[in-house]
Order: structure tokens, then C-alpha cells, then sequence
């Protein structure tokens, strides 16, 4: 071998990077201690960029092509090279290839649960988990906050070193848009779209990726909130208070009166009785007297004691006793006065309902 080509040997003519993986983030260049020479041939294929980094700085970015590396193709080596006026002669840089092309399917979760600030529930714990997909769109950034000076950057390596970055971005994205827990729990397909405004701006700002797709698969608040979301949805779904009550009612008779619903309806039904013989006078001492049976005895008067005016005090109910004759919550009694479905009157801080007010709600 002569000296001639001994010296060829040591240039770098074409640079070049054929990607057969389907992991790789970005690569270096393995120069092997050879130079470039002036006018090499630089090929960027597509879903590539080629950077120059040279002493540590980085030089010039070149996109998808084939290009001439001369003294008007790298103007920011030729400075930091101190080329006033052109080279000649070979010279040293890294490059490193970075793939743009589309990630997808990329895990992501809360290794601990995040707190969150709910206006129904208040302080509450969410645990939550999906997927993404990214794309590098700033070379420069990327290379300096993530890869750094790996030789060979991969996915796996990526995902050790983003995950918790990305579960930081998502926790202060969930904090700005004040999503409720009821909606994060029940709208998955929406709270992706909702939240990629917020969490782009940091990824592209901080690492120089853009989250094309956020999909949120999963959230899980603790037991206790979830047996209040239940809750909410159960009473949704009953809808109006009158019309559980009777189907409670009808379902209770229908089984022979077994259970707390058909004990709701023997206790209204012995109220409406109660009610009734005490307009028509039967407990009291001046109205009108027993009709004589047939033998000629008459039955013996009530006396007008303690149980007769407990029952007569019967006509003005509490909303705890009408809801024992509902088989529903105090709660749902007092919505129920509110809303206008039962007539009740408030006497200071305690609500009354008269028991017509509440044959009258049976009878609709």
C-alpha cells in the first residue's frame, strides 16, 4: 500500500446511516479516529437529521438529502473552527444522526399516587395510567437534555429516563385544567385531547419532542370516592325522588312485604289509616260515637290519653319520619322539600310536613 493511499484511508468521503431498527433515537457516527475531507458526502435519508457537535458545541443541523460538505454548507463549524476563509484540509466533529420519525404505543403511569384538588370531593388521590406518541422535532435540545452523549440512544432507555418527566408534566397539566374526578374517571377519550395544549408546550420547551397522541386508559381514585362517585350515579339514575318511592313501594307488595321496602310501605299505609280516622274524629272524645254492635254492646271508648295524642300528633311529621316511611335518607327528604316535589314548611332551622303533604306525594 502506498502513502497515497494509506492517506485516503484515513478521510471520511461518505457519511451515512442505513437505520434497521425500529428503537434507535439517535446514533453517533463512529469516525473510528478518521477525519473528514473537504467536499465528503453527507446523506440524510428521511425520518433522519444529521448534527455537527463539535468541541462540545453544536455546529451545524443538516435536514434529509445529500449534501457537499464545503465551507458554504457548514458556516457555523467553519466559525467555530476558525475557517476565515475556506479549508482545505480535513477536520475532526461528531455527528450524530437523530430519527424523526412517528414513536407510538409508549407506556406511561404514576408509579405513586398524585395528589389533586376536587371541587366535589376535595383533596383526593389518583392513580392513572396510558399511552403516547412522540416525535423529535429539536434535535439540539434533545441531544443536550435527553440522549446527551450516547453513542447509541435507545426506546428503553428513553422510557427509564421520561417516564417520571412526563408524569411531572401531566400532574401540573392536570392541576391547570382542573379537570373534576368525576370527569377524569368516566371520560378517557377526551381528557387526552384536553390536556395536549398544556403538555406540549413543556415537552417541546424542556426535552424537544411534541406528544402528537396522550391517551389516558385508566384512573383510579380510592375506594371511599369511588363508592361516592357510585352513589352520585345511582341517584342520577333514579332520577325522580316520587317515582322511586313507589316503585320501591309496588316492588315491596309484590314480594308479600318482605324487606325494608315493603316495611315503607306498611308504615305509610298505617299513617294514611291513622290520618284518616283522626279527621273522620274517631279519637276524639267529642266527635262522633262508635256505631253499637250488633249484640247491643258498645264497644269501649278510647281513652284520651298518652297514646291518642301521640297518634294525633302523627298529622305533623319530621323529615327523619318521613323518611323512615319512604325507606329513603333524611337527605333526600329535605332535596325533596326544596325541589317542591313534597310540601313542607321550615320553622326555624327544622322542616315540618303535614301527613296530608305526604299522602298527597304518595298518591302522584
Amino acid at each position: 500500500m502506498g502513502l497515497m493511499d494509506y492517506l485516503k484511508g484515513q478521510f471520511l468521503e461518505i457519511i451515512q446511516w442505513t437505520d434497521d431498527s425500529r428503537d434507535t433515537l439517535s446514533w453517533r457516527f463512529p469516525d473510528e479516529d478518521k477525519e473528514i475531507k473537504r467536499g465528503a458526502q453527507l446523506i440524510v435519508r428521511e425520518s433522519q437529521i444529521a448534527q455537527f457537535v463539535y468541541l462540545g458545541q453544536f455546529g451545524d443541523t443538516f435536514m434529509p438529502g445529500k449534501h457537499d460538505l464545503v465551507t458554504d454548507n457548514i458556516p457555523i463549524l467553519s466559525t467555530l473552527k476558525g475557517w476565515k476563509y475556506g479549508f482545505e484540509s480535513p477536520f475532526k466533529a461528531d455527528i450524530y444522526y437523530v430519527t424523526t420519525r412517528l414513536f407510538t404505543g409508549n407506556k406511561w403511569g404514576t408509579s405513586n399516587p398524585i395528589m389533586m384538588r376536587d371541587q366535589d370531593f376535595g383533596i383526593v388521590r389518583v392513580r392513572a395510567f396510558g399511552t403516547f406518541d412522540f416525535r423529535i422535532i429539536e434535535p439540539r435540545i434533545f441531544l443536550k437534555e435527553v440522549a446527551g452523549s450516547d453513542h447509541h440512544f435507545r426506546l428503553d432507555e428513553f422510557a427509564d429516563t421520561m417516564r417520571s418527566r412526563i408524569i411531572s408534566v401531566f400532574t401540573d397539566a392536570l392541576a391547570s385544567a382542573k379537570v373534576p374526578v368525576l370527569d377524569l374517571a368516566t371520560r378517557y377519550s377526551e381528557m387526552g385531547e384536553a390536556l395536549l395544549p398544556l403538555i406540549n408546550p413543556a415537552m417541546m420547551g424542556k426535552y424537544g419532542i411534541e406528544i402528537t397522541s396522550f391517551l389516558l386508559e385508566n384512573a383510579s381514585v380510592p375506594p371511599e370516592v369511588e363508592a361516592a362517585i357510585d352513589k352520585r350515579s345511582s341517584m342520577s339514575a333514579v332520577g325522580n325522588l316520587n317515582d322511586y318511592v313507589k316503585f320501591q313501594m309496588a316492588e315491596g307488595m309484590a314480594k308479600g312485604g318482605g324487606g325494608p321496602a315493603g316495611a315503607a310501605a306498611e308504615i305509610a299505609m298505617g299513617f294514611g289509616m291513622a290520618n284518616q280516622m283522626f279527621a273522620q274524629g274517631a279519637f276524639n272524645a267529642n266527635g262522633p260515637q262508635a256505631t253499637p254492635a250488633a249484640g247491643g254492646a258498645t264497644p269501649p271508648q278510647l281513652p284520651n290519653s298518652a297514646p291518642a295524642a301521640a297518634v294525633a300528633n302523627a298529622g305533623i311529621l319530621t323529615p327523619t319520619q318521613v323518611a323512615e316511611v319512604l325507606g329513603v335518607s333524611e337527605g333526600d327528604v329535605i332535596a325533596s322539600i326544596e325541589a317542591g316535589d313534597i310540601k313542607g314548611k321550615k320553622i326555624g332551622t327544622q322542616y315540618r310536613i303535614t301527613q296530608a303533604a305526604l299522602d298527597e306525594f304518595l298518591a302522584h
